[in-house]
């Protein structure tokens, strides 16, 4: 069974690549994208009936092997059915779609079966995957499509047979086989590829590394270490968890030997992984997802998302120095630091990859999932002709980066279907519409009152999600009642992907936190507290930008650099405030003066009239603490 699992889940990712690279065309066999999404499903549903036990006490912790949960015992005899069940629904799905698409209004005996049987399949699979949240929400919105009808008139929707709408999800091209499943089957597992081919080469090691030996010496160091190892985790990663875990073993120990709280390494770890999310190229590959939704180009995203990812990991890095500047924490210890040329020595063809995927499809224009494909053949032809470490992957190493590809991705194919149903369910009911104008009214018409319940929802909506899952859901729900209320479309996509991914850190349900709290030995929930007061500043940017379009590039070079370099500031004087901590220890009275010119500084230009008074209020307030700060120190020398 192991094999027969191991095999399948290889398949999976082998069936992507060939339509990444137009195999299937080249041999002469033409299929509808739906019938080719259909035909990975057959491979995904019956892996998680397989793999994924239905009792969470069943299941083993990670494993050492494959990097996924699986069961501790044999398949049970109704999880064989399942899986059989699963396979030839989604066959017969991929076999006669072009047929039975056409034939919603009739609704045949046999495409209705199937519909039914493939729906229970992947509700299923989506609570073993993906836990009950996410389940209760997508059955919640079948069933109040049902009951579109007959709720108030300002939302109401129109009627829907259960049997219409059973149809619909599977055989409607706009359905479970969607916008979602086609992102997912083609950009989503390309890239998951590329990372599981770029760390199993040696590039985690690496990325460690060279965070360790450009961080190491510097003040706070261990945190530093922290932060940019992350991010650069992030950037191909699909997960914060596995981003807290993969870089978390090394930095936490590293930063709590360096003098931080359990609780607070915990934390910064945690943060600094969600932010790895937001960071382009990939973005945790929602960036292909909103380019997809707002139907521009995959670079217009990613260069809208730059400015307020680094002013993020800025703010980052200007609250660890701060944090070990107040704690009095030294540097890490110079033995356990890399030395840069040896570094670099051992993996200097790591970046290569990266110049290839951003080359591809920033200047060439190449689909992401070919400019996915070029990345990941660049990585594998350095990592046989250099090695790394002095080691270089085997046939079987391929396999298995294969076969954890597809046991990673079967998650994200299980919430892909959930979030197609729901966006059908809105469809079809027209519910997406009234719920559009319900959060509208509610905010009684004011941008920053929505902007708020929005926030809210958006965090709450997000919990235990994956990023994936969390941008589709709130692009279906709220993003529309933001661009109703005159929002950018861009900044509407980019505040609900910035709120969802907060839910990893945000109480109660915060599993980035959670995670790195393990790791680190601390309490789970004061770990996500001072998650939440470290990254203060990403509950602030969303606003920022919203009012602000420079810093989402929009506008003249020179109002985007005016405005990032205030921004910038006001994060520095505002963490200062948080803190306590300039470049001295702060009293109360100078901890609320640092805040409020940070906060001054903050202020979007576009937040109402006379916005730019207040920023002027805020730089000057900023320029006499730092007098402030200039003569109580020259008075400190001269004594």
């Amino acid at each position: 069974m192991r094999r027969l699992i191991d095999v399948m889940a290889a398949l999976l990712t082998a069936g992507v690549v060939a339509w990444a690279a137009d195999l299937f065309r080249r041999v002469g066999l033409v299929l509808y994208t739906e019938q080719y999404i259909a035909g990975l499903c057959a491979l995904a549903l019956p892996l998680v009936y397989l793999s994924v036990p239905a009792r969470r006490a069943k299941r083993r912790a990670l494993d050492d092997e494959t990097g996924t949960r699986g069961r501790t015992g044999p398949v049970p005899w109704y999880d064989l059915v399942a899986a059989v069940a699963g396979f030839l629904a989604c066959a017969t799905i991929a076999v006669r779609f072009p047929v039975l698409s056409e034939m919603v209004s009739q609704r045949p005996w046999d495409g209705m079966l199937v519909a039914i049987v493939t729906c229970v399949l992947f509700t299923e699979g989506l609570r073993r995957t993906s836990g009950t949240a996410i389940t209760v929400v997508a059955v919640g919105f079948f069933l109040l499509a049902l009951c579109a009808h007959l709720l108030p008139e300002a939302i109401a929707g129109r009627q829907v047979q259960i049997g219409r709408l059973s149809y619909a999800l599977i055989w409607d091209s706009s359905a479970v086989l969607g916008t979602a499943m086609q992102i997912i089957t083609t950009v989503v597992v390309s890239f998951v590829l590329f990372g599981n081919v770029l760390f199993a080469t040696g590039g985690s090691a690496f990325f460690t590394d060279i965070s360790m030996a450009l961080m190491g010496r510097r003040r706070g160091g261990a945190a530093k270490i922290s932060i940019l190892a992350s991010s650069l985790f992030g950037t191909i990663s699909g997960s914060v968890v596995a981003n807290v875990v993969t870089t978390g073993v090394v930095t936490i120990p590293l930063m709590k030997k360096g003098g931080f709280r359990p609780e607070l390494a915990g934390a910064i770890e945690a943060v600094s992984s969600t932010g790895g999310q937001l960071m382009p190229p990939v973005m945790g590959i929602a960036a292909f997802l909103m380019a997809e939704f707002l139907q521009v180009p995959y670079y217009e995203v990613a260069l809208a998302a730059l400015i307020p990812a680094v002013l993020f990991y800025a703010a980052l890095f200007i609250q660890a120095d701060l944090e070990a500047a107040r704690a009095g924490l030294v540097v890490v210890d110079a033995g356990s630091i890399p030395r840069i040329a040896a570094v670099l020595r051992q993996g200097w063809f790591f970046p290569i990859p990266f110049a290839i995927l951003i080359g591809a499809l920033f200047w060439l224009n190449y689909e992401p999932e070919t400019a996915a494909l070029l990345a990941t053949a660049s990585v594998l032809a350095a990592a046989f002709v250099f090695g790394f470490r002095g080691r270089r992957p085997r046939p079987r190493d391929l396999f298995a980066m294969l076969r954890n590809t597809g046991l990673t991705v079967i998650e994200l194919f299980m919430v892909g279907a959930a979030a197609g149903a729901v966006i059908a369910s809105l469809n079809l009911s027209g519910l997406g519409f009234g719920l559009t104008l319900a959060l509208v009214h509610l905010s009684g018409g004011k941008l920053v009152a929505l902007l708020v319940i929005a926030a809210i929802g958006c965090i709450i909506l997000g919990m235990g999600l994956p990023t994936v899952g969390v941008y589709i859901l709130l692009a279906t729900l709220i993003a529309p009642a933001l661009v109703e209320m005159k929002v950018a479309p861009i900044a509407a996509h980019m505040f609900i992907l910035y709120f969802g991914c907060l839910s990893m850190i945000t109480p109660p349900v915060a599993i980035g936190a959670f995670a790195a709290a393990n790791l680190a030995g601390a309490d789970p929930m004061k770990t996500a507290l001072a998650a939440v007061r470290f990254g203060w500043t990403v509950f602030v940017i969303p606003f920022l930008f919203v009012f602000s379009g420079t810093l989402l590039m929009q506008g003249n070079a020179l109002a985007i650099a005016v405005d990032f370099s205030v921004a910038i500031a006001g994060v520095w004087f505002g963490a200062a405030g948080v803190i306590g901590y300039s470049t001295r220890p702060l009293g109360s009275a100078m901890r609320i003066a640092h805040a409020v010119a940070g906060l001054f500084m903050l202020v979007p230009l576009g937040a109402f009239a006379g916005a730019h008074v207040v920023n002027v209020i805020g730089v000057c307030l900023a320029i006499a603490l730092l007098v402030a700060h200039r003569l109580v120190r020259a008075n400190a020398t001269s004594g």
